[in-house]
């Protein structure tokens, strides 16, 4: 069977932002932070367990230099993400980040 390979980029700001919202179990095979603006900024990155409040963190407080990139997920690495899980982001700025995020959308057999 096929894989239902997706991506999507945002700007990220100081308030939360919800990335995606798992709909079955999904792969994150991706996801790449860039500053954009002239000054160092703080992200994070975390998962809400099933949408109940409960944080796991991906990255907590990493700073990124300006004009410059984070790939929080390479060499084959992914996180699975279960139905109902919200993959969510926050930065210490306002518009001073973007994030590009590339998932697998229900992983099959």
């Amino acid at each position: 069977m096929a894989q239902d390979f997706e991506s999507t980029g945002y700007q990220i700001t100081n308030s939360e932002t919800t990335l995606l919202t798992a709909d079955s179990d999904d792969a994150i095979i991706g996801l790449r932070l860039t500053n954009i603006t002239a000054a160092t900024v703080t992200v994070d990155v975390y998962i809400d367990k099933g949408g109940l409040g409960t944080d796991r963190y991906i990255t907590k407080d990493l700073s990124i230099p300006p004009a410059s990139s984070a790939e929080l997920i390479q060499g084959g690495a992914k996180f699975v993400m279960q139905s109902s899980d919200v993959l969510k982001v926050i930065a210490s700025a306002s518009n001073c980040a973007d994030v590009y995020v590339s998932v697998v959308d229900a992983i099959s057999a």
